[in-house]
């Protein structure tokens, strides 16, 4: 008998988050999703974008899936309690927008990736960057089986390998070839102002795109940065 699919849990009720929770549920995961407040303020959404999704709680959506999905606003990552998602594995599928987050320099620093800053929020939770580079009208748009042609390619990134089998097996079930590119330090190659950054490409093309990373301008920025900063501690 088939083992039950895991219960993907979603914080945010956005774009982003109602597009993922359509993938899952398009291959029968079990969705939970939370927005900020109370579930029912998010229920009509929920019913209209995602049907079949449950809304809850953000502490029930922590406590109850199997894999968290984090597609909030990035400035807000610290309204999500550690507590519920010990041990949990979470994916950040979070970018700074300063538009939306406001002018932060500390989600703006190029000698940490913006994942690296939620793990150190979630210490006892195994985060594992994925979801984040692609626009969510290409993400809706543009799952297909395994071996298909043309497939589109979603870069991850974490520090334990078996976390990344996880994400790459969800990763190609709804419908992406997973491309690894590193640990989380190295996910700044997914973040904005990289070439990945907006991406809709298949998988050959994010590796090469991620390989050429640190000769690129922000890459020779970050680089230069994080000497800096080495050099500085040293």
């Amino acid at each position: 008998m088939a083992e039950p699919l895991p219960t993907i849990g979603i914080l945010g009720a956005g774009k982003v988050g109602t597009v993922l929770a359509r993938l899952f549920l398009a291959e029968d995961f079990p969705v939970l999703i939370a927005g900020s407040g109370d579930p029912s303020r998010i229920e009509l959404i929920v019913d209209v974008l995602a049907p079949g999704a449950r809304a809850a709680s953000a502490d029930a959506v922590s406590a109850q899936a199997d894999i968290v999905i984090l597609a909030l606003p990035l400035g807000k990552y610290t309204s999500v309690s550690p507590a519920p998602l010990e041990g949990t594995l979470v994916i950040d599928a979070m970018n700074y927008w300063w538009e939306v987050d406001g002018v932060r320099d500390d989600l703006n620093d190029p000698r940490v990736s913006t994942s690296e800053l939620v793990q150190r929020w979630l210490p006892r939770s195994r985060v594992v960057k994925a979801f984040n580079h692609m626009g969510y009208h290409d993400l809706d748009e543009g799952p297909q089986p395994a071996g298909s042609a043309g497939r589109r390619a979603i870069g991850i990134a974490g520090d334990d390998e078996a976390d990344l089998d996880v994400v790459a097996r969800v990763v190609d079930a709804v419908g992406f070839d997973p491309v690894r590119v590193g640990s989380l330090h190295d996910s700044i190659s997914l973040q904005p102002e990289s070439e990945l950054f907006g991406a809709n490409l298949a998988a050959d093309q994010v590796r090469a795109a991620a390989e050429r990373f640190p000769r690129s301008e922000r890459g020779r920025i970050v680089a230069a940065a994080r000497a800096d900063h080495l050099a500085a501690r040293s």
